[in-house]
């Protein structure tokens, strides 16, 4: 190809010129096999046309013939990407097979000596392996042989493909900022005209400088865009506006706007100078917010917070609040005030230290529960006061919910109880002493009577029964005696199915099953209800395992317990014992005393039915004679 190409070259420059990689493209392919045939016999206006091209630096194709053989520069040979060096010296059909049709048309119209330019072309090529959208801009125009005919088509090409995608992703920006500003009251745009001073503002911005719109659009100087800055922001702003475009940085400034009306606008103003090629600022675009509502809401929890703190520093508990993953964030003065600590340094965990340690454990569990399950948060502990005492406090705390039902917050409180507390615990010792020495009484007068009864051998069952009448009321104040919370039992103590338990268990005991049991419902007892209930039960069982269904070895008794509108109904009923009859009249003591409990003090109603199978008592008692909240709820009711 040099030879041919350039025959005058001399050995110096042919090596030169061959380092070049389109020319050794060119002197390397086998052209004997190629329609084009060999270098030599081509013609001489084919030839200057390559040399032409393969010298230019622009990208350059041409397609010769009536197959339209492609040859190529070192320009287009980056433009083939991928396909090249594969498609040097192929028909342009096969070498671009996926827009064959484009180049058979080009083909058709370079041989027919036309010349023409397609401008923002777009092509789906396969340059690195898949088909991607390029666009260029081609100029064709004729390979004019010595005869005047057009030997095939020559091709500028100059590639836009990545002007196109800038294009392309500026306006889809464009069309998206103009969406969002177009659809809120809340932001403006200002482009400024430093040279001949013209701000040119979209409505919105307008808007918020109280300035004509179609005014502002066509641009007015910037004077009249600070008249409108509140009086004491202004001449900040303006200090700002000068130093950005003094030293060409981003400018950013938040300040009032005073309407004509009188109402504050706060807004937040940002931009960036921009220069010309000599480096002198010629524009200053920029955008405006408008922050009012921000501000409102910032004022607005200010003044919460500042009203929230002094009701919790006037409150006498001590109050605290945590985040939802329970991290301490707040603490009143009343927390401060007792225990001595400085500000922030029991913040997150360090309100553990604070426990006693025998209480650290079990407060930090319940409190961890509390956290995982939203369940309030309520536990007593004590807590080291400035004194270096550790007092007993009352700790409660509540979640605060969003409307989606998710924690906000937690607040507690604190509530010093340790004087209630010692004298609960005071109180109680009290009542454990009273209640000893009380059943020491009934010890000694249990006591007196038998030593009475030897004296007196005939009066030994009186003495008896007495003595067990008198258990039996030990058993009540026992069951019933005061209790403090810190001694108040768990095992339902206080409610009449426990009564009638602890006072059936020398029937119970030992009994492969119960012999006497409560069914139904239950309901709480006090004091003054458990002595007539005690002895009601008592001769009842004495009676039963005399006479009746306790007597004999299969026989049981079953109290049933029945809440009704005005009255509880227990009935007692006796089965398995040997069969009854009505007694002829109920004069013994036990009968007299049985009415007295239940008509007399308690003043209810009592009926005895003896059927074939049992006795069967039915009881009915006012709920106010069973325990002191019924009584003071009837009085209230009076």
């Amino acid at each position: 190809m040099p030879k041919s190409l350039f025959p005058n070259a001399s050995a110096a420059q042919r090596e030169t010129l061959e380092q070049d990689p389109a020319i050794r493209l060119f002197n390397t392919q086998d052209w004997a096999s190629n329609p084009l045939g060999p270098i030599p016999e081509w013609p001489d206006t084919l030839k200057g046309a390559v040399r032409l091209m393969v010298a230019a630096s622009t990208p350059m194709a041409m397609m010769v013939g009536q197959q339209g053989i492609l040859l190529y520069n070192n320009g287009y040979a980056d433009f083939a990407g991928h396909k090249h060096p594969h498609i040097f010296g192929m028909p342009a059909l096969e070498a671009w097979p996926e827009i064959a049709d484009f180049n058979r048309l080009n083909i058709e119209r370079g041989l027919r000596g036309e010349s023409w330019t397609l401008n923002g072309q777009e092509l789906l090529l396969n340059r690195h392996g898949e088909l991607e959208s390029v666009w260029m801009d081609l100029h064709y125009s004729p390979i004019m042989g010595d005869d005047g005919l057009s030997m095939g088509t020559l091709c500028v090409v100059h590639e836009t493909t990545e002007r196109v995608l800038a294009e392309q992703a500026l306006a889809r920006s464009e069309e998206r900022m103009a969406m969002a500003i177009n659809g809120t009251d809340l932001v403006g745009t200002w482009d400024w005209d430093v040279i001949n001073d013209k701000v040119t503002a979209d409505d919105q911005f307008a808007a918020l400088f109280d300035l004509d719109s179609l005014r502002a659009g066509l641009g007015v100087p910037i004077q009249e865009f600070l008249r409108a800055i509140h009086p004491d922001d202004v001449q900040r702003v303006g200090e700002e506006i000068a130093q950005a475009l003094r030293e060409g940085s981003p400018y950013k400034s938040e300040y009032r706007l005073l309407g004509k009306n009188g109402d504050v606008t706060w807004v937040v103003a940002s931009g960036r100078p921009r220069t010309d090629a000599n480096g002198r600022v010629n524009r200053f675009p920029g955008v405006a917010i408008d922050v009012t509502a921000q501000h409102r809401a910032v004022e607005a929890l200010r003044e919460s917070e500042l009203q929230f703190g002094t009701l919790a520093d006037t409150m006498p508990q001590m109050v605290w609040s945590t985040r939802p993953d329970g991290f301490h964030d707040y603490y009143n003065a009343r927390w401060y005030e007792f225990t001595g600590m400085r500000e922030g340094t029991t913040d997150g965990e360090g309100w553990n230290g604070m426990f006693h340690p025998d209480d650290q454990e079990r407060a930090w569990a319940a409190w961890r529960h509390s956290l995982a399950t939203g369940e309030p948060y309520q536990i007593e502990y004590r807590l080291r006061h400035h004194s270096g005492e550790y007092r007993w406090t009352l700790g409660r705390a509540l979640p605060i919910r969003g409307e989606d039902g998710q924690i906000l917050r937690w607040i507690g409180t604190c509530t010093d109880i340790h004087e209630s507390r010692v004298a609960a615990e005071e109180r109680e010792l009290v009542a454990q002493e009273l209640s000893h020495r009380i059943k020491n009484i009934f010890a000694v007068l249990n006591g007196i009577i038998g030593l009475s009864a030897r004296s007196y051998p005939a009066s030994k069952d009186f003495a008896d029964q007495l003595r067990q009448r008198i258990y039996a009321l030990g058993e009540a104040h026992d069951f019933v005696r005061p209790h403090s919370a810190l001694s108040a039992p768990t095992d339902g103590q206080g409610t009449l199915a426990a009564l009638i338990a602890r006072l059936m268990r020398p029937y119970n005991d030992g009994a492969d099953q119960a012999r006497v049991v409560f069914l139904g419902d239950d309901i709480p007892i006090d004091d003054a209800a458990a002595t007539p209930l005690a002895l009601l039960f008592h001769e009842l069982a004495t009676n039963a395992a005399k006479y009746g269904g306790l007597s004999a070895p299969g026989g049981k008794v079953e109290l049933t317990g029945s809440r009704l509108p005005d009255m509880y109904r227990l009935t007692w009923r006796e089965l398995g014992g040997p069969e009854t009859s009505e007694p002829v009249q109920l004069s013994g003591f036990g009968s007299r005393l049985v009415s007295l409990s239940v008509e007399g003090q308690m003043r209810g109603h009592l009926e005895r039915e003896w059927n074939a199978g049992g006795l069967v008592v039915a009881v009915q008692i006012p709920y106010e004679a069973l325990s002191r909240s019924d009584r003071l709820r009837q009085c209230i009711h009076d």
